[in-house]
């Protein structure tokens, strides 16, 4: 056989995309960036709420497929302050970047990120940016690894 002959159909593959992932809270909001490919994601930065130039340079940059943002609710599922906080920077967020904007529950991302961050040798309380990066990039991996194959 030669080098230029084919024994198939070619199989042609869509790059994997890049995501960004979100913490919100009332005084920071932590960003991660992650890829399809490996399900995985890493702490990106910490952004002071309401800071859109801010986040509008990292989406710009990274150039996300997609968006994912964590919002949490009460144990027995019903909103909360925060749920409601969390849902309106949703809305603005898709209606700023024209990207897809998922939500998962992030319940537990925090403790998760703190988990990591002892784990790593930090300390949670003396690291908020660190936490809410971390927790960020908990809320992206789980999405990535539950529900990524539905967004296609």
């Amino acid at each position: 056989m030669r080098g230029s002959e084919r024994i198939g159909p070619v199989i042609s593959m869509p790059p994997p995309r890049t995501l960004m992932g979100f913490d919100y809270g009332r005084r920071r909001i932590g960003v991660a960036v992650g890829q399809e490919l490996t399900a995985s994601a890493r702490p990106l930065a910490t952004v002071t709420c309401g800071d859109w130039q801010r986040i509008e340079r990292l989406i710009a940059e990274w150039q996300p497929a997609a968006l994912v943002v964590g919002v949490s609710r009460h144990g027995d599922d019903t909103a909360s302050a925060t749920t409601q906080r969390t849902l309106r920077f949703v809305a603005e967020l898709a209606q700023r970047s024209g990207l897809p904007v998922h939500t998962i529950d992030e319940r537990l991302s925090s403790h998760e990120a703190e988990q990591r961050l002892w784990a790593a040798g930090g300390n949670p309380q003396r690291n908020k940016a660190a936490v809410d990066q971390l927790a960020a990039a908990v809320i992206l991996e789980s999405w990535l690894q539950e529900f990524h194959d539905d967004d296609h």
